[in-house]
């Protein structure tokens, strides 16, 4: 009988990885479904720029289904929730699927009306996100139309998607502003409940020094208790004020609706609880996770799905063998930064090591922590890279999962 591989989610961590594992496993050895809520995958890096008017939200996204291999079944469906101890996974309206493994890679879910007033008399007016492609979309709108005042980007809560964005925003709304020749006339705030400008000290010198450079100013150790759209304020926990007049807005993020609804799947933001160097769940052996759904210690960005890719399908392989599973897994993560006037800063880290200056990925390679066209050019290329190398689940020759060592400056 063929192995029965399930995976939740098809975005970039589920689509990568049921690709590795189609390559891996012939048809008659292994049954690969996978189930996403709609056919929609979203470039999600992408969607910093539509604000900007420097792409369209229609332009980052393309089917799923054509993003997956020849011989993987797939699923539009809600999960309803899974069952730990009889290994099945129930659709809110199609079959049950029963699994001997299952990959949760369902990502992680904006939930602004977790905020009080975020959604309110506001919202998509004077209060936005760009977090989602309605969002982005709307926002643009709003940027095109401004004419002057006070701009505040707010952080409401860690953990989310792509840590470094907010501030990439703040870099190109400075740049934008700039361009349309009224930047004079407006004032930007970076807002997080962070006691820096970033979670790595050393990066967060150097994003807080070019905070400081494009005139933004830094607020910190900020936690959002409020949003009030008509009277234009955040407002904390600890009663502090933030004013603005267009608030752009990181909501707090969680896992998938349905881990709350299977028991032992999960923590208290609904993130699968897992093993930070297998990947393998801690609820049950033949359940494993990947990307923004587990709640590992490192960053939720699309090039820690692809590190994670690997190791997860390596140890799937493994798991399904009866063999010992490969802990090996790093928390290897690296980001570009885009800084504004075609620069980009990169950053290169794990669990353990912090972003530190060099190069990318050997010592002939893209400049560390500091800005350059040449990172510029490489955020841009990545959308190429995303569509035809990470999803397909090809090996890149030079880039291994774990964090490379050579061209850094170590202390």
């Amino acid at each position: 009988m063929p192995h029965n591989i399930v995976i939740l989610g098809g975005g970039t961590g589920g689509t990568l990885t049921a690709n590795r594992l189609r390559k891996h496993y012939k048809s008659a050895e292994a049954t690969i479904t996978v189930v996403d809520r709609d056919r929609e995958h979203v470039y999600q890096p992408g969607l910093l720029f539509v604000p900007f008017g420097l792409t369209r939200a229609e332009d980052l996204i393309r089917p799923r289904e054509r993003q997956l291999r020849k011989g993987i079944e797939f699923f539009e469906n809600d999960v309803d929730h899974v069952d730990i101890e009889g290994k099945k996974v129930f659709l809110q309206d199609g079959p049950t699927l029963p699994y001997d493994v299952l990959i949760v890679a369902t990502g992680a879910r904006i939930v602004p009306e977790e905020t009080e007033g975020l959604t309110d008399d506001g919202w998509n007016e004077t209060m936005f996100t760009f977090y989602d492609a309605p969002g982005a979309t709307a926002l643009a709108k709003a940027y095109e139309d401004f004419d002057g005042g006070r701009i505040v980007v707010n952080v409401v809560d860690m953990p989310i998607k792509c840590p470094v964005a907010p501030l990439e925003f703040c870099f190109l709304t400075d740049w934008y502003f700039h361009e349309r020749g009224i930047r004079d006339k407006v004032e930007i705030t970076y807002v997080t409940p962070l006691d820096a400008a970033f979670t790595k000290p050393r990066a967060a010198k150097a994003l807080a020094g070019l905070l400081e450079e494009k005139g933004v100013e830094l607020v910190t150790e900020f936690n959002t208790g409020e949003v009030d759209g008509p009277g234009g304020r955040l407002v904390s926990f600890d009663e502090r004020e933030v004013s603005f007049d267009l608030a752009v807005v990181i909501p707090v993020h969680s896992g998938a609706e349905f881990v709350a609804k299977s028991a032992g799947l999960g923590d208290s933001l609904d993130f699968v609880d897992t093993d930070k160097s297998t990947l393998q769940s801690k609820a049950a052996p033949e359940v494993f996770a990947i990307g923004d759904a587990a709640n590992l210690p490192a960053s939720k960005a699309g090039s820690v799905s692809h590190f994670e890719g690997e190791v997860l399908v390596e140890n799937v392989v493994r798991f399904l063998a009866g063999e010992q599973l490969d802990a090996t897994f790093d928390g290897h993560a690296n980001c570009f930064i885009e800084t504004g006037f075609d620069k980009a800063l990169l950053i290169d880290f794990n669990y353990e090591q912090e972003p530190v200056e060099g190069h990318y990925p050997t010592k002939v390679g893209l400049p560390l922590l500091k800005e350059s066209r040449l990172n510029h050019l490489g955020k841009l290329m990545f959308q190429w890279f995303y569509w035809h190398s990470l999803l397909p689940g090809r090996d890149i020759p030079g880039i291994k999962p774990d964090m490379p060592v050579g061209g850094k400056h170590l202390d």
